[in-house]
């Protein structure tokens, strides 16, 4: 009987990688970030994959993958399933290496990054947008391979992905002339966590590395809680290049015995990281991108005089989202309010309501309001921005007191939808 052995990347195949994307690879800098630096008297350094030529570190597995493929599975063509960012790096490697594609994406996928997918891949590549999920993706292009006897390129669970960004960590250890002690990473599926664990596990032991996913797509920290890997039933898409329903078991297994600790942050408070690092230091990064940086507050005393690495992975942000990222940050900060307000259906309500309810720093942002004939009061559904979150309480004292108040809808998911 045949004994199934774990898989273990090794450095002599990391280092091959290496030398297989010598030339399409960029060796990304590793960048000193004075303000979160100063905020957390540390020394933070940013790993900036977001300046890879595709935007995002999925390049390195994509590209290690397809070059170690067979004369034969080049001929039939490979296929592969991704939210954005692994296709790009796909359609970049098939333009490379003259391999005929199919890149499966979700309906949703942002314009952006369909556009960037055909403009890596050219000729090379054929997409096909399907269901509303990378899951629904997924099932089609692998019953596409099977159909077709195509070979597939997973996103992260695949030796050759993970060794191939291995590679990211490779670099971080060259790169710095000091002792690195933490390295905060970004899990969607887990390969780059798998891979860069990995490297540091045999190069550099005592480096806590720090995996984060979103909030609301917790895959990895649900798998490491049950010890085996779990499909979330239900997942909040926004970060869509770190939002995966199942991790993989090749990088559970990895991650399981590698990552230090795993952690989660909210969406509203990585949107909050976006603004931050465009404001303060003109970095544009997606919402995955921002991941490791939303993370710190969470270390805060334990990497006060440490040396940390954040990994930035990627760039592919749509400006078309920029609205509701500053939405977001602003809810999670408390500053941004919905209610239903019953204004009395008279002269002057209105005006009342400006003069004598709402504080001096408070801007109303979102106004609905049809008159109904035939009633004392008409509900208007309306969106309050505050200076500070201390001042909420008063203003929805001020609303009852008067009779304005119909009820608060930050807490009403339901409802709260239709609105953000």
């Amino acid at each position: 009987m045949k004994v199934k052995t774990t898989y273990v990347p090794k450095l002599v195949d990391i280092r091959k990688a290496v030398t297989t994307l010598k030339d399409v690879v960029t060796v990304t800098p590793l960048i000193p970030n004075y303000s979160y630096s100063n905020k957390y008297s540390s020394n933070v350094l940013l790993k900036r994959e977001d300046l890879q030529q595709v935007r995002s570190y999925k390049i390195r597995g994509a590209y290690n993958k397809m070059s170690s493929l067979t004369a034969q599975q080049l001929n039939n063509g490979i296929v592969c399933a991704s939210a954005g960012n692994h296709a790009q790096g796909v359609a970049f490697a098939c333009q490379k290496l003259k391999i005929q594609g199919t890149i499966f994406m979700p309906a949703p996928t942002p314009n952006q990054k369909i556009e960037q997918v055909r403009m890596f891949g050219g000729s090379y590549v054929t997409i096909e947008l399907i269901g509303d999920t990378f899951d629904d993706a997924y099932k089609a292009a692998k019953s596409h391979c099977e159909r077709l006897s195509k070979t597939f390129v997973h996103p992260f669970d695949d030796q050759k992905i993970i060794e191939g960004q291995a590679t990211v960590g490779l670099e971080i250890l060259e790169q710095s002339n000091e002792k690195i002690d933490f390295v905060f990473v970004p899990v969607g599926g887990g390969g780059l966590a798998a891979g860069l664990s990995s490297i540091f596990k045999i190069v550099s032991p005592d480096t806590k590395i720090i995996g984060v996913e979103p909030e609301g797509a917790p895959s990895m920290k649900m798998a490491l809680e049950k010890n085996k890997t779990v499909r979330l039933e239900n997942i909040e898409k926004f970060i869509d290049g770190a939002a995966v329903q199942q991790v993989g078991e090749l990088t559970f297994n990895i991650c399981k015995e590698n990552l230090s600790d795993m952690v989660t942050v909210a969406e509203g408070k990585v949107c909050q990281t976006i603004l931050d690092l465009y404001n303060r230091d003109a970095i544009v990064v997606e919402p995955a991108g921002a991941l490791t940086l939303a993370a710190l507050d969470q270390y805060a005393e334990e990497i006060s005089g440490k040396n940390v690495v954040c990994i930035v992975s990627g760039s592919n942000n749509d400006i078309t989202r920029t609205a509701e990222i500053k939405e977001r940050a602003l809810l999670h900060a408390d500053l941004k309010h919905y209610f239903i307000i019953r204004f009395p259906q008279r002269a002057g309500a209105l005006k009342e309501f400006v003069a004598d309810i709402l504080g001096p720093n408070d801007d109303i942002t979102h106004f609905e309001y049809t008159k109904k004939s035939s009633r004392e009061t008409a509900p208007a559904v309306v969106g309050i921005e505050l200076k500070h979150p201390k001042d909420l309480a008063p203003l929805i004292t001020r609303m009852k007191e008067r009779n304005f108040f119909g009820d608060y809808l930050n807490n009403k998911p339901d409802l709260f939808q239709f609105l953000v």
